[in-house]
């Protein structure tokens, strides 16, 4: 029955998600709760650039009021 197929699928679940977890907590902690911005295409790199010039920074993006989130 079909019921009998859950409790299969559910630890299966469980087992798959664990190393993607495990990854995104690794990463966490190896940058220190930041997240990174990536540009992959010319246009994003484009704008990266902007947020760094107007913020007047050297960062490329200063957070504001979301200090507090992970």
């Amino acid at each position: 029955m079909w019921y009998e197929i859950l409790p299969g699928m559910a630890i299966m679940a469980a087992c798959l998600s664990v190393p993607g977890l495990a990854t995104v907590f690794a990463q966490r902690w190896s940058s220190g709760g930041k997240e990174k911005r990536v540009a992959r295409y010319p246009y994003q790199w484009a704008l990266m650039q902007r947020d760094k010039r107007l913020s007047g920074g050297s960062k490329h993006a200063e957070a504001k009021g979301l200090e507090n989130i992970h």
